[in-house]
């Protein structure tokens, strides 16, 4: 039995869930999401409560059916919080600045590397060692924010590249270590 799925997604005050068919439109504050869901879930709302429930036991089944009900909790959570992924970078020399609506990144090329807004992204330099990613779109800030960490990423000997906030880089020993 899928757990994930078999849990009850309780729908916040103003936050609107459509269905139409496969898509599914969910509406708030911050605002509009809709995606395509497989057509064999179901999905009902009952008293501001939404569940998600399978045609039969076979595997295909059972992991579409945590997997419908994750990506609808994370449109609800989206339109009423949204999601942000922070980033932090370490080394002599790098470093981030806005400029306009693209944020610049300095990382030790011998270029700039200019990163532009996408819709629905928002991006923000609260300092030269940290840039936040925000939106409502959970699978797009991930996806934004792993695109900035590609431009330079932690390597293991001396720390330096852009890392998640939190994120423990595993450092090796150099050669001359005996």
């Amino acid at each position: 039995m899928s757990r994930v799925g078999l849990k009850h997604l309780h729908i916040p005050e103003g936050v609107e869930i459509n269905i139409d068919g496969d898509d599914v439109t969910v509406k708030g504050p911050k605002g509009e999401l809709t995606r395509t869901l497989h057509p064999e879930m179901t999905i009902k709302i009952e008293d501001n409560v939404l569940t998600v429930e399978r045609p039969s036991d076979n595997k295909e089944h059972r992991s579409l059916h945590g997997t419908t009900r994750s990506l609808i909790g994370n449109m609800v959570e989206g339109v009423s919080k949204g999601f942000e992924k922070s980033l932090e970078i370490q080394g002599v020399g790098y470093r981030a600045m806005k400029q306009g609506d693209k944020v610049v990144v300095n990382a030790g090329y011998s270029h700039p590397v200019e990163i532009e807004n996408r819709d629905g992204i928002e991006l923000e330099v609260p300092s030269q060692a940290k840039i936040t990613v925000k939106g409502i779109d959970k699978e797009l800030v991930g996806a934004v924010a792993a695109n900035i960490r590609s431009i330079r990423p932690p390597e293991p000997y001396k720390g330096k590249g852009i890392r998640y906030e939190g994120e423990n880089v595993r450092r090796k020993e150099g050669k001359t270590a005996k």
